[in-house]
Formats: C-alpha cells, structure tokens, sequence
C-alpha cells in the first residue's frame, strides 16, 4: 500500500509561482514511475509532467512545458512540480500519482491539493 500526500496549493496571482509537494509511503519509492495531473471544474483529468524512478528522464504536457518542472528526491520519498508564469487556466486540483507496477499504470493517487490562480 502506497499513500501519497501532497501539499503546497494555494492561491496565486497570474504570472506568480508554487512548488507542489508530495511525500510518499513506503520503502520503494525509489522504484515508482511518478506523475502529477490535474482536473479543472467541470474536466476530466489531465496529464501534467511525469519522471522516472532514478529522476533521469521527466515528459511533460504541452500546455505546461517551459513553465513547470517535476522533480523528485528519492531520499525524502518525496516529488516536486515547480510551477512558474502560472495562468488562470491553470486553476485546478493536482494530484500526485505512482505508477508502481511493471504496467507503468499509474495505480496509486493522492487527495490532491487545491491550486487558484487569479487574473
């Protein structure tokens, strides 16, 4: 069993910054492909930035690319999304995900931290 926190939301104006965190349970965290994504009021969730286990390769999405980072410190079991020039159209819940499985599925997800950004 995997739990998975995350914190760092909030409310930010346009053109300001957050660092998102989540800290993971568990022995193996340095083994888990980790993700985060998000769901605006009235979406479906979104894939936001990805990175592997060793944090040697990270993806992430078109709309975020060049203004937010993952991250991760296996030594903490913990994992970062850096987020800068944030827009109004980033206002959502993040979540955090892992993918511990040989599948690469994402199989287990946090609560998700709550990110406002004003015009």
């Amino acid at each position: 069993q995997v739990q998975l926190v995350e914190s760092g939301g909030g409310l930010v104006q346009a053109g300001g910054s957050l660092r998102l965190s989540c800290a993971a349970s568990g022995r193996t965290f340095s083994s888990y492909r980790m993700g985060w994504f998000r769901q605006a009021p009235g979406k479906e969730r979104e894939f936001v930035a990805a990175i592997t286990s060793s944090g040697g390769f990270t993806n992430h999405a078109n709309s975020v690319r060049g203004r937010f980072s993952i991250s991760r410190d296996n030594a903490k079991n913990t994992v970062y999304l850096q987020m800068n020039s944030l827009k109004p159209e980033d206002t959502a819940v993040y979540y955090c995900a892992a993918a511990t499985t040989t599948t690469g599925r994402f199989d287990y997800w946090g609560q998700g931290t709550q990110v406002t950004v004003s015009s």
